[in-house]
């Protein structure tokens, strides 16, 4: 994402699976292949079941809970904000000193200053704590940060920050992130020493923060997108498409592309991906 107008992005909080609406409407009836749950915990884990792939906060499961959900034959990855810090976090005191600016429509959040060596240890502690709860993957959210502030040691921290997330030889997942990534493959190439995935929003559905509304994405941010997730996924990344609607014939736009594509894909009718 570019920014959260764009995405969430970062997650940015938090999905509730449109299952198809009736076979009279001509919905899609969804897989399960993929799904986005950030805004739950434990106690509801049960909502997951059947899922080949869902993303969770982490932070919110214990081990057991991820093993429970590993016996059932989901594969999870956890939520990772690397680009900003949360209000609601317990460690958000400690570093809400590296603050960059506000971010736009989620004022529970601040754009943090990741060339902080103290952010960076901070995060990589942070990974490892969640790796050894037996996740599968990272879903890094708000690389979006270099699009904001889009200084070389932005860059240099987030590179710092996702190098060290690929030591755990784990799926790492960007959520959006166009502005960092697509600077990253002209600088450096090889889009594997950072990355295994990316997930981006809104490529067909928009969002009105404003109205507390959704819609549909105009033809030219979807192309940028859309030439975006292809391009990574010619790169030998998995591709993972995140929309919000509730219109069913947008539903089955997406679906018809994701299918042609070969992309695993989630609709939500929350932006809170409750």
């Amino acid at each position: 994402m570019r920014d959260k107008t764009r995405r969430l992005g970062g997650l940015l909080l938090l999905g509730m699976l449109i299952f198809g609406l009736l076979a009279g409407c001509g919905a899609p009836q969804r897989e399960k292949d993929y799904g986005v749950f950030l805004g739950i915990d434990a106690s509801e884990a049960e909502r997951l079941d059947g899922y080949a792939l869902a993303v969770i906060d982490a932070q919110q499961f214990s081990a057991q809970d991820i093993a429970a959900l590993h016996e059932k034959g989901t594969k999870v990855y956890t939520y990772l904000n690397v680009g900003s810090v949360e209000d609601f976090r317990d460690y958000y005191a400690q570093y809400a000193g590296l603050a960059l600016g506000d971010y736009e429509n989620w004022p529970e959040e601040k754009w943090v200053d990741v060339s902080s060596p103290a952010w960076q240890s901070f995060i990589a502690g942070l990974a490892r704590q969640l790796d050894e709860k037996g996740v599968d993957g990272f879903f890094i959210d708000n690389c979006d940060v270099y699009y904001q502030f889009p200084e070389e040691k932005i860059f240099d921290g987030l590179t710092t920050i996702l190098k060290d997330l690929m030591t755990l030889q784990k799926a790492v997942v960007i959520n959006g992130g166009d502005a960092y990534v697509s600077q990253y493959r002209a600088a450096c190439g090889n889009l594997g020493a950072i990355m295994t995935g990316v997930n981006q929003e809104t490529v067909f559905s928009s969002i009105d923060f404003a109205a507390s509304a959704f819609g549909k994405q105009t033809e030219e941010e979807r192309g940028y997108f859309a030439a975006y997730v292809e391009g990574c996924k010619a790169d030998g990344l998995d591709v993972y498409l995140l929309e919000y609607t509730k219109d069913p014939a947008l539903m089955r736009e997406i679906a018809r592309y994701c299918r042609a594509q070969g992309f695993s894909y989630y609709i939500s009718d929350s932006i809170e991906l409750e």
